[in-house]
Order: structure tokens, then C-alpha cells, then sequence
């Protein structure tokens, strides 16, 4: 991997560790969709003038329903869930819940068929990284609350779609056009909800702060880099930053908001790496020659990260 790389590589890990932080920090003061409908404006004021000035939107305008299939499966939905369950679990366990992307995306790709066969040690790593998110869920069931986990299940899922339809639907277009008319409509859905739901007092220093932060490191310049990644090193390569992710989210909770961290969620914390990593990785041609039965696939396009 080339320096630039390397440094492109290190920031995305960071960005997308960061918003577990703030998005707790938020819904605090504001309502979930409040959140969401901040955020996605303020990316929106960075990235639809790029978009405007630098590339071709009627390929995206022409795919619209596919567009907006997107927004819903990776933003819509996913994001004011997150915030939901944040509201009642820490930072550092949703991050660590979200790292089973992979694996979501992994069972996704074989339900609908995709490009990659799947083998054994696929369906070895669907199995290890279940047993780390079971170990996760497990050491903190008594302060977790059933909904939360139910509301990060469906983020999960959302986040192993979203790039399905990205790579099966939406590939060729320009990524700051699919993400700029992708955060414009969910901008667009969300704001009466958030006019009801608008805070009675204007929220915190703190609260704005981490609106601003959410709206433009971790949305609109993390996708602006993450595009200029893919560029670098490809998309299977740049998806391995979903494996750092929780790391960092686990690391800001515990510092910054005095979460705990036990022994049982960093067990499983590296079962959930070690399987996603297990699930998403090419068979050999050994090991899918001696499969026996139908053949499993994995479209390796589902693996892209997903923004939290």
C-alpha cells in the first residue's frame, strides 16, 4: 500500500470510529431524527456543491428509485435507529454490534447470489463471528435494553444493504452525485419530523458541536475520502477499516464518557473481526472444489463499510 494510502487508510478508521461519540452525545438534547435530518443537512451543504461543479447528475437522476433505495437502506433508517438505541446503550457496545457488518453482508450476498463462491471457511467465519457477537450481547445483557438491540440489529442489516445496492445498482456513477441526492433526500424526509420534534430550549455548546462534527468529518468528508480510498487501493482492501471502526469507538466511550469495557466484549470484539475476516475473504480453489453441495456465493461488493 502506497503512503497515501497508508495516511487515507488511518483517517478512515478514525472518521468512521469517531460518530458513536458524538451520536450519543446528541441524543442527549435531541431527537433521533432531529439528529439525522442536522446531519444530513449540513453534509448536504458541503457535498451537493461538489457534486453540482463536478460531475454529471442526470445518470443519478435517472436511477432515482435506486437512489433513493439506498438512502433509506443506509441512511434513512440505519442512522435515526442508531440514535435511537444510543439513547439507552453505551457508545462502545454499539460500535462493537456494528463490526457484525460484515457478516450481515456475507449472509445477505448468499440469500441473493452474488459474484464470490463461499466455502467452508466462509461458513466457518459466519459461525465465529455469531459466537463474538453472542459474547458481546452476553456480558452486558443485564444493563441493555431488548429494543436498543433489536433497533442495532436492523442498523446491521441496513449497512450490509445499502452497499449491495451501491455495487449491484448504482456502480458507474459518480459516488459525490449518489451520496450528495442520497443525504438531499433523506434531508428532505426527515425535516418536518425534526420541525415537530425540535428541541424547546436551543441545545448545549456541546450538542451543536457534535452535530457539526457528525455533519462534516464523519458524512461528507468521510465519503469524499472514502471515494478517493476506494480510488487508491480498491474497494475489497478499503473495507478492512470496518475491522478498526469499533476499536476507536470503544477507546472514545471509555475515555471520554467513562464506559466500561469488559474482558467478554474485547473476546468478542476479535471473534467478530476474526470472522468477518474468515467470511468475507475469496476461498481458495481447493476449498471450493471439495465443497460439497450447491455452491455459496459472496458478491465481495457488500463488504463496503458503512457510515455510522
Amino acid at each position: 500500500m502506497s503512503r497515501r494510502g497508508l495516511i487515507l487508510f488511518g483517517l478512515m478508521s478514525v472518521i468512521w470510529g469517531i460518530p458513536y461519540l458524538f451520536i450519543r452525545v446528541a441524543v442527549e438534547e435531541v431527537s433521533p431524527a432531529t439528529l439525522v435530518f442536522a446531519r444530513t443537512s449540513v453534509a448536504v451543504l458541503f457535498l451537493l456543491p461538489i457534486a453540482l461543479l463536478t460531475t454529471d447528475l442526470r445518470p443519478v437522476l435517472k436511477r432515482w428509485r435506486w437512489v433513493a433505495a439506498f438512502a433509506i437502506a443506509e441512511v434513512g433508517i440505519p442512522w435515526v435507529l442508531l440514535g435511537s438505541a444510543e439513547q439507552h446503550v453505551s457508545s462502545s457496545l454499539a460500535g462493537l454490534l456494528v463490526a457484525g457488518v460484515p457478516l450481515a453482508g456475507a449472509v445477505f450476498a448468499v440469500a441473493t447470489g452474488g459474484r464470490d463462491r463461499i466455502g467452508r471457511r466462509g461458513l466457518a467465519g459466519l459461525l465465529v463471528g455469531l459466537a463474538g457477537v453472542a459474547a458481546i450481547v452476553g456480558s452486558n445483557i443485564a444493563v441493555t435494553d431488548p429494543i436498543a438491540l433489536l433497533e442495532i440489529a436492523v442498523v446491521v442489516m441496513g449497512y450490509a444493504i445499502g452497499p449491495a445496492i451501491l455495487a449491484r445498482r448504482l456502480g458507474g456513477l459518480p459516488g459525490v452525485g449518489v451520496m450528495a441526492f442520497s443525504l438531499s433526500l433523506c434531508a428532505l424526509v426527515y425535516a418536518p419530523v425534526a420541525f415537530i420534534q425540535r428541541p424547546a430550549v436551543m441545545p448545549g455548546a456541546n450538542v451543536l458541536a457534535a452535530i457539526l462534527i457528525l455533519g462534516t468529518v464523519c458524512t461528507a468528508a468521510a465519503f469524499t475520502l472514502f471515494s478517493v480510498l476506494i480510488d487508491e487501493i480498491g474497494p475489497v482492501r478499503a473495507t478492512v477499516i470496518t475491522y478498526f471502526n469499533p476499536a476507536v469507538a470503544s477507546v472514545l466511550g471509555i475515555v471520554v464518557l467513562g464506559e466500561s469495557f469488559t474482558v467478554a466484549m474485547a473476546v468478542g470484539l476479535g471473534l467478530v473481526i476474526l470472522g468477518s475476516t474468515l467470511a468475507t475473504r475469496r476461498p481458495g480453489a481447493k476449498e471450493t472444489a471439495g465443497a460439497e453441495g450447491p455452491d455459496l456465493t459472496l458478491d465481495s461488493g457488500l463488504a463496503l463499510d458503512a457510515p455510522s
